[in-house]
């Protein structure tokens, strides 16, 4: 097969390679010059021995002879011809004789000489016939593309690329929801003998990096069947038609090799709510909709073909693709906890070297919210510094650098603060950690700079204590605005003025105290919904939306969120009153070492002052590994220990 296609694809080369040779020989023959000489002439230059070649050629017809030959003076292409009466032919053969000129005579005529008859006849035609083939083979090329316009562009893996489930870190009630499809195409007279129907279509819904792409690779990989994959946005074109077509293709196509698996990637590019557009709907994509849902679950049935698709950003679907019969199920793929975390990490780092210091599973609790995308790129930030660093190994300092460029982007070293920019900056960042050290349902402070990043002059980094599946109490939600309202306080209370640094707090300050009221039911309005959670704004439906409640109402929700912000600003102001000094504390000593990790913020809160043997472990000491080893054994007193203490205390586990 191989072969044939090799010759098939090679022909026209071959024609048009004839073509060239032909054209080449008859343009290289009418290059030669030939002199036209009358009888006396001729027998002048025989007499004269100045002719070289002679031949004869007769032609009854007319009693006349052709002549041909050279000269002494001709070149290569140059040469004679002369026509001669047969009753001079006597006189030109015994000049020739007596000269001892060789005499070629062809007996033949002309007329019938085999080059001329190729020139003349065959090679036009040749001509003709390779032009003619180029041509159609141009316009068969192009009518193939045309026609090709309406065809599938889903793509097939016969085994499903080499992703397997080993290769998903975390995931593990999403696997086992997946798992069934799997064991469904490979057994399918199980769940048929029960009565029981699989879902025709499964919905993989979650937050970007989460590894929905993967997932679906996974299934690809671990089920025996064919893999048709393809992107939502490669069904939608400019003309009409064209994408109702395609998914009419796709289908076809998947019915022949049935049981098997389609992949829709970003399925919200083509299965938007049919209506919500500004023109018509009979528009590109909804015609693409319309055919879709046809074929999962219309007139026909497409069994054996189970459909799965990925987005994040389910509100915008078409109720219609949701309905059961079509995408049967929803898998919600949500962001890894600290376990899930880890074992991410894991596998992003089997290609990585790391220093003996890192340690994954302290990382995977610093890093809430992170997904699995998020944490890859942590860890190739951290190579690529390590590299730029000429290290041999990937350490903590490389780890945390990269953190904070991946949530801040990277540290602007070279800008010049001044010495007053740089107390400011130190003061409200240390009222933001004061409040986070003392109010108690505040989170855990980890980290403080005053090195600026991105659009922040400095930031202090707060984690929550606990890891939570989502669900805040009101009272951690209350902590959360004393908080971040902590940096405009501590400057206004310390330094006699304010500043625009705390724009980003009360934007995220006002945020939850409006969705207190009128989310949550967390305010004197009562447990009511007044608004609903937007991600972002849907073209054709957010525009015409009309709220739901009065203009009375509206100013009574703006009052509720006003009393929240003032109550929370007044108690912040009373916990940073009551630790002015750890305030003063922690300012200067951001003013000298411009940032603090959490041990040594915890040195400074008990002691007064950063413990020297803390202060080592951030050029690379292992004193750090040693202590959180000492604290998950439950040793007392182990922040105070050298690291000589430490390591006779720890002797067995190390």
């Amino acid at each position: 097969m191989k072969k044939n296609n090799t010759i098939k694809t090679s022909f026209p080369y071959m024609i048009l390679l004839v073509i060239i040779l032909g054209t080449f020989v008859f343009f290289n023959l009418n290059k030669y010059e030939i002199h036209e000489l009358s009888t006396g002439e001729l027998i002048n230059e025989i007499r004269e021995e100045n002719v070289t070649e002679l031949t004869i050629t007769p032609k009854s017809s007319d009693s006349v002879y052709y002549i041909t030959g050279k000269l002494k003076d001709y070149d290569k292409t140059e040469s004679f011809t002369a026509r001669v009466i047969s009753e001079q032919m006597p006189i030109v053969t015994q000049y020739a004789e007596d000269n001892e000129l060789d005499l070629y005579d062809t007996n033949k005529d002309p007329g019938t000489s085999a080059l001329l008859l190729i020139i003349s006849n065959i090679l036009p035609l040749l001509l003709l016939v390779g032009l003619t083939y180029v041509l159609f083979s141009k316009l068969a090329a192009g009518n193939n593309k045309s026609m090709d316009f309406g065809r599938s562009r889903a793509k097939l893996s016969e085994d499903g690329g080499q992703v397997r489930f080993k290769d998903v870190a975390g995931l593990k009630e999403e696997k086992e929801e997946v798992e069934e499809l799997i064991d469904f195409l490979k057994n399918s007279k199980k769940f048929q003998k029960l009565g029981a129907r699989i879902p025709k279509g499964v919905l993989l819904v979650g937050p970007p990096g989460t590894g929905k792409t993967l997932l679906a690779k996974a299934v690809a990989g671990e089920a025996n069947v064919p893999f048709y994959y393809i992107s939502g946005s490669d069904f939608v074109e400019l003309f009409v038609g064209v994408g109702a077509s395609r998914v009419r293709d796709m289908f076809k196509q998947a019915k022949q090799s049935a049981p098997c698996l389609i992949f829709i990637d970003e399925i919200d590019a083509v299965g938007r709510q049919r209506g919500t557009g500004l023109g018509g709907g009979h528009d590109e994509r909804e015609q693409t909709l319309n055919q879709l849902l046809t074929e999962m679950d219309g007139f026909g049935a497409n069994e054996g073909i189970i459909i799965i698709a990925a987005t994040n950003r389910p509100d915008v679907l078409d109720p219609a693709l949701l309905r059961p019969g079509r995408f049967d199920r929803q898998v919600t793929v949500s962001l890894p906890d600290a376990k899930e975390r880890e074992a991410i990490l894991e596998v992003h780092a089997k290609n990585k070297i790391l220093d003996e210091g890192v340690n994954l599973t302290n990382l995977s609790q610093r890093t809430p919210g992170f997904s699995g995308a998020d944490l890859e790129n942590l860890l190739n930030e951290a190579a690529l510094l390590a590299v730029r660093r000429n290290k041999k190994s990937i350490t903590m300092d490389e780890i945390d650098e990269a953190t904070d460029r991946v949530l801040l982007g990277p540290a602007k070293t070279s800008r010049k603060i001044t010495e007053k920019e740089k107390r400011l900056v130190s003061i409200h960042e240390a009222g933001h950690a004061v409040l986070g050290i003392k109010v108690a349902d505040a989170q855990e402070v980890h980290k403080i700079t005053i090195i600026p990043r991105g659009q922040a002059g400095g930031y202090t980094m707060m984690l929550p204590k606990e890891e939570k599946i989502g669900i805040m109490t009101k009272n951690e939600l209350l902590s959360s605005i004393i908080g971040l309202l902590g940096g405009r306080v501590s400057e206004e209370m310390f330094l006699g003025e304010i500043t625009t640094g705390a724009s980003d707090d009360f934007r995220r300050a006002t945020n939850i105290a409006r969705s207190m009221v009128t989310e949550y039911g967390m305010s004197d309005l009562g447990p009511m919904q007044l608004e609903q959670k937007s991600e972002g704004v849907f073209l054709g439906r957010d525009y015409t939306k009309t709220k739901n409640f009065s203009d009375q109402v509206a100013l009574e929700i703006d009052k509720e969120v006003r009393k929240i912000i003032e109550n929370c600003y007044e108690e912040a102001k009373k916990v940073l009153k009551k630790n002015e000094k750890l305030v003063w504390l922690l300012s200067d000593a951001l003013m000298e070492n411009e940032t603090l990790t959490k041990e040594q913020i915890e040195s400074l809160v008990e002691t007064g002052k950063i413990n020297p043997d803390i202060e080592e472990n951030t050029t690379g000491n292992t004193t750090l590994k040693l202590k959180e080893m000492a604290k998950a054994k439950g040793i007392k007193n182990y922040t105070k220990m050298t690291k000589e203490e430490l390591e006779e205390a720890l002797k067995d586990e190390l």
